[in-house]
């Protein structure tokens, strides 16, 4: 009877992925022609210039005036911002290159600038140390302090706990150490690295030092202040100072990079990365402007693509053959499964790296690779809920973004596409990989808590890079939150793992067990403070919130296997009054929250978005989605009619790819589709919390000592991991349904695949696939 069921759960969990990808299938197949410029020529005698913008460079974020290009009576290119309302990015040479900006000034003793009243005059810029004056003060920057008249100035009023620890971190350092800070103009107030200017705003210039040289960079915008600088004795506006265009690679235009080569009075532009699609190939073009058009191809393939398909499929078959003369040299099934987990995970590295470099194959070849890790995944091992719901929440994100991809008018929004079909591959090959080289025997506890210290030394290193170098957005285009979810996660499991076998052991002295537990939690607490200080210094507080929802359902996870009533009943009422709390709070009084300092305007949105039309508009857009969706969506079938259709409305929404992927699921698809959504989310998380309650039943029947802590860590390891994922939904789907401000947190498994999908995702995946089923336990 067990056998049948779990036959007929395997072949229900089969059909929905079949059905996900027939639905990719049809919206790649339904797909209108596409078209767009492989090249731009522009043609210029000498003497002559001409200015180009969005129309003429197919730049969708380009300004309509965007960029001059000139040439001299030489017969000599130069650029320049055309307006200053956006700059331009330059790359000379080879390779990495030399990246410079449009703006841009190296400062050099006795240079002048001048900002709106205020003028500037450098007296010496050397050695990593800018020294200048205004005529009523003397200034010294070295990259990360400001010093006004030989004092340090002290942090600004608005700063975050962050922001003041990073400077007092700098002050007492010396500057090698020190985080670098740039020095910015503008704003009635002087204080921290900011030079307070009374004709402009803040941030209407700015001095950072690159390469060891102080470099001056002017601000764009509409409504800028002119920065001039005397450039050849001549004061000038320096957003609008021309660049020779000799030996330069490349431009960025908006979000648009152009590959640039100069052939005597023709200059070739080569669009590289989002460019405007068009539905035919006519376009509207100045004199001396020429495209050449390229079909959209959704099986094209790098020149590489072949041998990296070869190298892929040999090294995956040599680790077959490798575990079959070893490991499993009687059973080939598995060292065939591990031979295709590794040429998985090398194939989802290869297009993880191409989609980085900009050269990932088109979209059929892309959804192959994604459908061959799906049905890998799904057939890993007998049936297994938490990895089979995990699929299939895996393939519905695959078909939102998807849809996100072929619904967009430019060649960008495909990236995010790729970028989650290269994780997903990646991630479910090591998946597989990690399920299948699980040790037979327990590891060690000695070994595990050093691998977990230097997991969590790891985590707070890469946190402190974050804080130093990076933005709420990431560093080197990872999350190291994720990461750091992860570590605290394990590192949390093992410490109440121990402490529970320690009650167990029959303790009587309440002094004692008190120590041991503190001694036993040290870490995890030192791990929560760190966290909670990287996580201050990034302008988003959702983490924090998240964090809280994480700690509040370990301790209610610990309660009921302590046996602690008390503790349960305690945070029951207290969610209750949470939610309570948020109740009241959405029928506040804006004028009540306009004096809170911690995030009023995020709280005034929230509560009143129409008067915000412009910090309002996500939560707008979004409402105005989800209204449109109805039950049966858009186009009354739930999105079986839009599929690989225009969804200009939807797009235009902020962040739809991350944040509010979920609004584009409820116009796309409706409500009743989310219903199913929600479903299978919660049988995601019941199929957690159910490995959980075996692994705990394993670790209570165990008779060696080894063996029941493994189960209680593993117990509590899938009980944080589900409380993180329960915390993402939650907070998605309440930012997207307005129940909760806007919070920065992804949907997981539906919004763009990335840091959050490979570090924490896959590991909670691999953790719950290696869950022992109710016969084992």
């Amino acid at each position: 009877m067990m056998r049948v069921a779990r036959g007929g759960f395997g072949m229900l969990a089969a059909a929905a992925l079949a059905l996900l990808c027939a639905l990719q299938a049809l919206a790649v197949l339904r797909m209108a022609p596409a078209f767009f410029p492989s090249q731009v020529t522009v043609t210029l005698a000498p003497g002559r210039s001409i200015e180009l913008g969005r129309a003429e460079l197919a730049a969708p974020q380009a300004d309509p005036h965007h960029l001059r290009l000139r040439r001299d009576s030489a017969g000599r290119w130069f650029v320049a911002s055309a307006s200053g309302v956006q700059g331009l990015r330059i790359e000379h040479g080879t390779g990495d290159g030399v990246r410079t900006c449009s703006g841009a000034l190296a400062l050099q003793a006795g240079q002048r600038f001048r900002l709106g009243a205020a003028q500037y005059t450098v007296d010496s810029a050397h050695d990593s140390r800018l020294r200048f004056g205004d005529g009523s003060h003397t200034w010294e920057y070295d990259g990360t302090v400001l010093r006004r008249d030989g004092s340090a100035q002290g942090a600004c009023p608005q700063s975050s706990p962050g922001q003041r620890l990073l400077g007092l971190w700098n002050r007492i350092m010396p500057a090698p150490l020190g985080v670098e800070r740039p020095l910015g103009f503008g704003g009635n107030l002087s204080c921290a690295t900011t030079i307070g200017n009374p004709d402009a705003a803040a941030g209407s210039a700015s001095i950072a030092f690159v390469d060891g040289m102080p470099t001056l960079f002017a601000a764009s915008g509409a409504g800028r202040v002119p920065l001039l600088a005397d450039i050849d004795g001549v004061p000038a506006d320096l957003a609008l100072r021309e660049l020779p265009l000799a030996g330069v690679r490349a431009l960025g235009v908006g979000r648009t990079r152009l590959l640039a080569a100069i052939e005597g009075d023709t200059l070739r532009l080569q669009p590289v990365s989002r460019v405007a699609l068009f539905a035919d190939t006519r376009a509207e073009l100045p004199e001396g402007v020429d495209w050449q058009w390229q079909a959209r191809n959704p099986w094209w393939l790098p020149d590489a693509a072949p041998w990296a398909a070869v190298c892929t499929l040999m090294c995956g078959l040599l680790a077959g053959l490798l575990a079959w003369r070893t490991a499993w040299r009687k059973q080939p099934a598995l060292a065939l499964r591990f031979g295709a987990g590794v040429a998985m995970a090398l194939g989802g590295f290869m297009l993880l790296l191409a989609v980085r470099n900009g050269h990932a194959p088109g979209i059929a070849p892309t959804l192959l690779l994604a459908w061959s890790a799906l049905w890998y995944g799904l057939h890993l091992r007998r049936p297994n809920a938490v990895l089979a719901a995990g699929v299939l929440l895996l393939a519905g994100g695959l078909l939102l973004q998807l849809e996100l991809g072929t619904a967009a008018a430019d060649t960008s929004w495909m990236r995010h596409f790729q970028k989650t079909a290269a994780a997903t591959t990646l991630g479910l090959g090591l998946v597989g990989i990690a399920g299948l080289l699980k040790a037979r025997r327990p590891v060690s506890q000695a070994q595990v808590e050093w691998t977990l210290l230097a997991l969590a030394c790891c985590a707070v290193a890469a946190l402190l890079v974050q804080v130093g170098w990076g933005s709420e957005t990431g560093v080197f285009d990872l999350q190291p939150v994720e990461f750091a979810k992860l570590a605290l996660t394990v590192l949390t499991a093992h410490c109440i793992a121990l402490g529970l076998r320690a009650g167990d052991t029959g303790a009587t002295s309440r002094t004692g067990t008190l120590l041991r537990w503190l001694r036993l939690a040290s870490p995890a607490l030192l791990f929560i403070v760190l966290l909670a200080v990287a996580l201050v210094q990034v302008d988003d507080y959702s983490p924090l919130i998240l964090l809280l929802v994480w700690g509040a359902a370990m301790l209610l996870a610990w309660s009921l296997a302590a046996r602690q009533r008390a503790a349960t009943v305690g945070l029951c009422l207290v969610a209750v009054g949470v939610a309570g709390a948020i109740g009241l709070l959405r029928a506040a009084n804006p004028d009540d929250i306009a004096h809170w300092n911690f995030y009023g305007e995020r709280f005034l949105v929230w509560l009143d978005p129409a008067a915000h039309p412009h910090t309002g508009q996500q939560l707008l857009l979004g409402a105005r989605a989800i209204l449109e969706g109805g039950w049966f969506g858009a186009d009354g079938v739930f999105g079986l009619a839009a599929l690989g259709a225009s969804a200009p409305a939807a797009l235009a929404i902020p962040a739809v790819q991350d944040d509010f992927a979920p609004s584009f699921f409820l116009n796309r698809h409706g409500l009743l589709a989310a219903l199913g959504l929600w479903t299978l989310q919660a049988l995601f998380l019941c199929a957690l919390l159910a490995a959980a309650v075996r692994a705990w039943a394993g670790a209570a029947g165990a008779r060696d000592f080894r063996h029941a802590w493994q189960g209680r860590f593993r117990c509590f390891v899938l009980c944080g991991g589900a409380a993180f994922v329960f915390g993402h939904f939650l907070l998605s789907w309440g930012t997207n349904l307005s129940f909760f401000p806007i919070m920065g947190q992804p949907m997981s498994f539906l919004s763009a695949g990335g840091s959050h999908l490979l570090f924490f995702i896959f590991p909670l995946l691999a953790f719950g696939a290696a869950a022992p089923s109710s016969k084992e336990s």
